[in-house]
């Protein structure tokens, strides 16, 4: 297994062994599913994910197999369902059946639809079982919010924008008791070390704003997640940990380096960050500047943003772009983190030769030539014509 990744990311096999025992990158992938590992982590290229599922209101199947299908053809490395209401798991199998990419989920989605704020910690383990088995790669487990994390969030101006953050958020005030993944943590343990299923901690408390990053919340969130990450460890199970959110540029760097000093260095998954928050219609370009910076400070994994970010469920046209903006950030911070530039000075070189075949496939967009192949008939493009600044250098 080592043997492939190491040809595939161009990595010595000794260091991803080094790397992968010090939990510094995992490789994604659920004992039960024939797919190739997904490494992520120190080392290895920077990953994209996109998110599909249906909401209440919008129970298409056979959409959001074709979302997902789109999202893999664009680049995405791995998927997330993020289904509610209807027939999930029906969906989860299909999806696993005719992806090869690895698939990600958050049982406390279905464990909340099916009971409202009166769901167990039994019924979630029952949740998280029936997932693993289906194959399911990797899971958001929100172990890290606690009725003292909650109580730090009532400062801010969106207390909680996290879907599954609000969920048990709403669990703890209502029953006055701590979070049943926390106090259960190690029986969900158990179950994904059982299927190798990889935990990916997340961060119910995200900073949904600007004013919120970086804050009590956030924090006393970060240091749980950092003891979860250690717990995770022990009992053998693989470890992501997810990260903000809303997040002003200046604080990214910062965010990165707390991250990786309270979690031992696990690969850091981020959603964004979006870096402003007057985006809306534009956020995956919000995203795409946040995810850049904060995949060349050392961020592992950046969850696609789109378009529809804040106004609705994303078509697929909006995941096509949010695919397409991450995988441009992951290469600017591959260029920087990892020196990856051949791809880059190769692009160069096809550009001063006007070789336009050789541009569009070296292009990250694999569907680019579609658009502009037309506009090359003379050799040259539009832009300048008979004025073409490569071809008046070179005499021609």
């Amino acid at each position: 297994m080592l043997d492939v990744i190491s040809e595939r990311e161009d990595v010595p096999r000794e260091r991803l062994s080094k790397a992968v025992d010090g939990g510094s990158l995992v490789l994604v992938k659920n004992a039960r599913r024939d797919i190739d590992p997904l490494a992520i982590g120190e080392g290895v290229a920077t990953k994209v994910n996109a998110n599909i599922g249906f909401s209440p209101g919008e129970l298409s199947v056979e959409l959001e197999l074709e979302k997902a299908r789109v999202a893999v053809d664009a680049g995405a490395d791995t998927l997330m369902d993020l289904s509610v209401g209807g027939d999930t798991s029906s969906t989860r199998k299909r999806i696993l059946k005719e992806t090869s990419v690895p698939l990600g989920t958050v049982p406390i989605y279905q464990a909340y639809a099916g009971r409202g704020l009166e769901f167990t910690l039994e019924d979630y383990l029952k949740e998280v079982e029936s997932q693993c088995r289906e194959g399911v790669d990797f899971m958001t487990i929100h172990a890290g919010v606690t009725l003292e994390g909650v109580k730090h969030a009532g400062e801010r101006i969106i207390p909680v924008t996290s879907r599954g953050g609000c969920f048990l958020a709403a669990w703890m005030r209502k029953h006055n008791l701590e979070n049943p993944l926390y106090t259960g943590y190690d029986d969900i343990l158990e179950v994904l070390r059982e299927y190798e299923v990889t935990v990916s901690l997340g961060d119910a408390l995200r900073p949904g704003c600007l004013h919120d990053a970086t804050d009590k919340a956030q924090l006393h969130e970060l240091k749980v997640l950092g003891e979860l990450t250690k717990r995770a460890w022990e009992a053998g199970v693989k470890v992501i940990v997810e990260g903000p959110g809303h997040v002003p540029l200046d604080q990214i760097q910062r965010n990165i380096e707390l991250q990786k000093k309270a979690c031992q260095g696990a690969p850091f998954y981020v959603l964004g960050p979006l870096v402003c928050d007057v985006g809306v219609g534009y956020d995956h370009i919000t995203s795409a500047i946040g995810g850049a910076v904060a995949g060349m400070y050392g961020a592992d994994f950046l969850c696609y943003v789109t378009p529809s970010e804040h106004l609705g469920l994303p078509d697929v046209k909006d995941v096509r772009e949010g695919v397409i903006a991450s995988k441009i950030a992951a290469h600017a911070a591959d260029v920087v983190k990892l020196g990856r530039r051949g791809r880059d000075d190769e692009m160069s070189r096809a550009r001063f030769n006007l070789d336009w075949d050789r541009m569009f496939e070296l292009a990250l967009d694999p569907d680019v030539k579609k658009r502009y192949k037309g506009d090359k008939k003379g050799g040259e493009c539009s832009m300048c014509g008979e004025y073409c600044a490569l071809k008046v250098y070179k005499g021609e």
